[in-house]
């Protein structure tokens, strides 16, 4: 069960770097990415203006960028889904900040823009799926390092 775990924990955290590489790589080219604009009006709001628009839209896409590859690396796992899953929730604000823009004139309808966001919900759901399992991997390991060396503690007579 537990190799199970691993193959499932791998595809979770490959699919979501790779779904982070190619959305944070489209913005790396001006007008490929379709949440360009709302992510740009975002990052002005959320900065209070201080972040030049131009800069603040390729720092997300470099961040997004490093998050994909760091996830199909396997590398950093801890910090790097940690700052996935603060990055996502941040992509939640537009709900809040511009409204009509997401829901369009009629505030039951959903727009291309808010379904974007709304499928953010399931990449959320499975970060702190391998958040939770990553814990629970290490409390695991931490329990077999104290076992071990309580063991060697016995052998050596201590």
């Amino acid at each position: 069960m537990e190799n199970l775990e691993k193959r499932k924990n791998k595809i979770i955290r490959l699919s979501i770097g790779l779904v982070y590489l190619i959305f944070g790589f489209l913005k790396l080219f001006p007008g490929t990415s379709p949440a360009e604009e709302l992510a740009t009006n975002t990052i002005q709001v959320l900065t209070f203006g201080f972040l030049p628009s131009y800069f603040g839209f390729i720092a997300l896409a470099l961040f997004e960028s490093f998050i994909g590859i760091c996830l199909i690396l396997n590398w950093q796992n801890k910090l790097i889904i940690y700052a996935a899953i603060a990055h996502i929730t941040c992509t939640f604000t537009p709900l809040f900040l511009f409204p009509g823009q997401i829901f369009g004139e009629n505030r039951f309808i959903i727009t291309l823009l808010s379904q974007y966001i709304f499928k953010n919900i399931i990449i959320l759901g499975a970060l702190f799926t391998l958040k939770i399992d990553l814990e629970s991997s290490n409390k695991k390991s931490m329990k077999r390092k104290l076992l071990s060396l309580n063991l060697f503690s016995e052998k050596m007579g201590v």
